[in-house]
């Protein structure tokens, strides 16, 4: 049996993780539900497992103002995400969504004060131009909103790690287990004004959403990042919108178009390069 070193099987551990995460697009897609409806049975089923999750490791649920604060922006980023991949193809949904990093610079600097440099800048300014191209594509109104709305996601997700802030592991678990308990509250009402056919291929999908994309990988996430360093899990996390739009054109022939393909390239190697310089900085600063 090999063994692993606690490094190597966190960057292990997060490739696996970011790669079930890259499956939402297809299920998603392939689900005859309202996205609200979708959104509150997969985080519910979710649950399930951080529940599980919290009983074998004999953690304790916190309820504080980082968990509910945690808990409601994770909400708010499940029900627009995929609300998103409802409403605009998953390639944008996703790549959109990747912009959070820079929405976390943005709220940083206009709520924390902190210091902007000139790569943070340029950063700011290419993946604005990234986003810009997403809307040059011959889209409908329907696609139109959902790239907004896939926007409005990334924001969510970025305010909802300053939320957060350095909170301990209980903290932070609780605080994603309540950001699946008020999607599912909010979401699964909804299957009364929405139609909702319970079929199997639906079940079967909804279930894969829940505890193989969402649940099993957040528990995996929990788990590799004790060892795994903050760059390592922001680059080895790109690997969710790169797989994503493939996944997708390959079970439901869904194509991006041009001037979304190239947005996203400029997107995510422009948050890429940065994260690398920022962590060189860092470790220049500290030395």
């Amino acid at each position: 049996m090999v063994h692993l070193k606690p490094e190597k099987r966190a960057v292990l551990l997060m490739v696996i993780c970011s790669s079930l995460w890259s499956i939402a697009g297809i299920f998603i897609k392939l689900i005859p539900w309202n996205p609200l409806v979708i959104a509150g049975w997969r985080s519910l089923f979710s649950a399930a497992c951080v529940l599980v999750y919290q009983r074998f490791t004999g953690q304790t649920f916190r309820l504080n103002r980082a968990s509910i604060r945690s808990g409601i922006f994770l909400a708010v980023t499940f029900l627009l995400f995929v609300s998103a991949n409802k409403l605009t193809t998953a390639a944008n949904a996703i790549v959109l969504q990747f912009t959070a990093p820079v929405f976390i610079l943005i709220l940083s600097v206009l709520f924390l004060k902190q210091k902007v440099t000139l790569p943070d800048l340029l950063t700011v300014l290419l993946t604005m131009g990234g986003i810009s191209l997403f809307f040059f594509d011959q889209l409908s109104p329907g696609n139109l909103f959902g790239n907004f709305v896939a926007i409005g996601a990334g924001f969510s997700m970025a305010a909802m790690y300053l939320a957060t802030g350095s909170t301990d592991e209980e903290s932070r678990m609780s605080g994603i287990l309540l950001g699946h308990l008020f999607t599912a509250a909010i979401g699964i009402p909804f299957l009364f004004v929405y139609e909702t056919p319970v079929t199997m291929p639906a079940v079967l999908s909804i279930l894969t959403l829940g505890i193989v994309q969402l649940g099993i990988p957040y528990l995996l996430y929990g788990i590799a990042v004790k060892d795994c360093p903050p760059l390592a899990c922001s680059l080895l996390g790109a690997i969710e919108p790169l797989l994503n739009p493939v996944w997708v054109f390959l079970f439901t022939g869904e194509r991006p178009g041009v001037f979304a393909l190239l947005g996203g390239a400029v997107v995510i190697a422009t948050i890429t390069v940065w994260c690398v310089w920022r962590d060189r900085y860092a470790l220049q600063t500290n030395g």
